[in-house]
């Protein structure tokens, strides 16, 4: 018996946008750091047979796979703001022209760097008081477990490059659509 149903051809996949230098400097890096997460997988994988198989677990393994997994999730997102794949409502967004359209990415991109950039300074303020003492000596915060790494203050001092790398980013997007000429 025939198939009633013609084939259908897969979609095709979206075109590679070219985003500037600063975005392929931020894909570069993020595409290998993606491998993280093997990292990860494996030093649990490790923890898990050194606990229950040789009775000898470590105290280095959880702290270390949460900071990884907390950095590459800050990767992560500056990777999809440089990709222009961040999450989108485009209710209104698809129901206007070109015109429009223009408009609403030079005031997303705005409102975005701008949140970005508040946001940046508040987590400035909480490295400062992670790298400093209040008699301003240097100091890294640890994480006061048994193995005290200085993951806490590395995480807040990426936490800071990553939305400065946003802020960037959608600066650059907002100037590219202000740039952009209007298609009727």
């Amino acid at each position: 018996m025939e198939d009633p149903l013609p084939p259908v051809a897969p979609a095709p996949a979206p075109p590679e946008h070219d985003h500037g230098l600063f975005a392929r400097v931020i894909t570069a890096i993020g595409r290998p750091f993606s491998l993280v997460y093997v990292f990860i997988m494996a030093i649990l994988i490790y923890e898990v047979v050194l606990r229950y198989v040789f009775r000898l677990p470590t105290l280095w393994v959880h702290e270390t796979s949460t900071f990884l997994s907390a950095v590459a999730f800050l990767v992560g997102g500056v990777y999809c703001v440089a990709t222009n794949r961040h999450i989108r409502i485009v209710l209104l967004y698809d129901a206007v022209g070109p015109r429009i359209r223009r408009w609403l990415d030079v005031f997303i991109y705005a409102i975005c760097a701008a949140s970005t950039l508040f946001f940046s300074y508040g987590a400035w303020l909480s490295a400062k008081r992670a790298i400093f003492a209040p008699s301003g000596q240097f100091r890294l915060e640890t994480s006061g477990t048994a193995w005290n790494p200085p993951y806490p203050s590395l995480l807040k001092l990426l936490m800071v490059a990553a939305l400065l790398a946003m802020s960037v980013q959608f600066l650059i997007f907002m100037l590219r659509a202000l740039r952009r000429k209007e298609t009727h």
